[in-house]
């Protein structure tokens, strides 16, 4: 991800509160809510974009904005000189209230914790930076980071906001944000994906991928999968999925085949995209049992992840608007 956007700056050092010196009555409310309203409007998909690519997780990133509604509701618009970055601010300083608490119940997750995967539209796929931020390998990597490295890295990656723009959103000094984000992006590095690969690559490799444990056909999945694969699927203990990842093409080979081979079930999958990305629904007797989504590199699959947890699978069924911009 390049921050190579121009954007207005982020540069109120403090949440104004309403500093009205008379009540707001009839006609003067309205022009007030109107305008309150048509800005958040407006940003709204960039928000829940900053929301969920800090936080993994849609329900959460529709929680937070409604924290930024309600305090957005509260301020004086005439001390606000850039709405959006002063939307992104309360933003992110309520994802990072909320993701610290969300790293607490993650210790008492059963099995592996993967992120919420959303159905997207083609144009999201069409944006490479935009599908690179919230790719599923990528939303992975960043779970490593503490909050502050997240949201930092986050808003600098993804969003192209300055160092002292970051710095009053997340309450550091600039010079301590320039620290945060090389190390952040050093980290991140180290672990995402080495390639970029074109989207119809990878639907090439799931479509090979699909043939093979449709058929059962281990050779088959052996040819697609690299050698060291690896393999996380998230049931939230609610659905069965293999407690810690699985590593190597055999023993990921034998876990699908063998977790494929119940009696009387009806298996069938397609292709969609998910996260910007080409993604595979799989369906149990017609009813939706999880989603596959892959890291690939040299054409065979690096990267497997499945989620089958009922609770991160409610946007698949419709398409969820993502931006690195907003719609003014």
């Amino acid at each position: 991800m390049k921050a190579n956007r121009q954007e207005p700056a982020m540069n109120e050092r403090s949440e104004p509160t309403t500093g009205a010196t008379e009540p707001l009555v009839g006609s003067r409310m309205d022009r007030r809510m109107d305008s309150a309203t048509e800005a958040f409007v407006a940003h709204r998909s960039l928000l829940f974009t900053v929301a969920y690519e800090m936080l993994g997780s849609a329900a959460d990133a529709e929680d937070v904005l409604q924290e930024t509604w309600l305090r957005w509701m509260k301020v004086d618009l005439e001390q606000v000189r850039d709405q959006r970055a002063f939307l992104v601010r309360i933003t992110t300083r309520r994802s990072l209230d909320r993701l610290r608490t969300m790293n607490r119940r993650k210790e008492d997750y059963v099995g592996s914790w993967l992120p919420e995967p959303l159905l997207t539209a083609p144009d999201v796929a069409e944006d490479v930076e935009l599908a690179e931020s919230v790719s599923m390998a990528l939303m992975i990597v960043l779970e490593t980071l503490s909050p502050t490295e997240r949201a930092v890295f986050v808003l600098r990656e993804a969003f192209g906001f300055s160092h002292d723009e970051i710095a009053a959103a997340v309450g550091k000094s600039p010079a301590a944000v320039r620290q945060i984000a090389h190390r952040a992006r050093e980290h991140v590095d180290a672990r995402r994906p080495r390639q970029e690969v074109a989207p119809n690559q990878v639907r090439a490799v799931l479509a090979s991928f699909q043939r093979a444990y449709e058929t059962r056909d281990l050779q088959g999945l052996l040819d697609v999968l690299a050698p060291q694969v690896v393999l996380i699927s998230d049931g939230g203990g609610v659905k069965q999925a293999s407690p810690r990842p699985i590593t190597g093409a055999e023993k990921v080979a034998r876990f699908i085949v063998g977790g494929l081979g119940k009696a009387g079930v009806v298996l069938t999958s397609e292709h969609t995209v998910v996260n910007g990305n080409p993604a595979l629904v799989l369906r149990v007797n017609g009813e939706i049992d999880g989603v596959i989504a892959v890291d690939v590199e040299d054409a065979r699959i690096a990267g497997l992840y499945y989620v089958r947890n009922p609770e991160k699978l409610t946007r698949i069924g419709s398409e969820t608007p993502l931006t690195l911009r907003s719609t003014r």
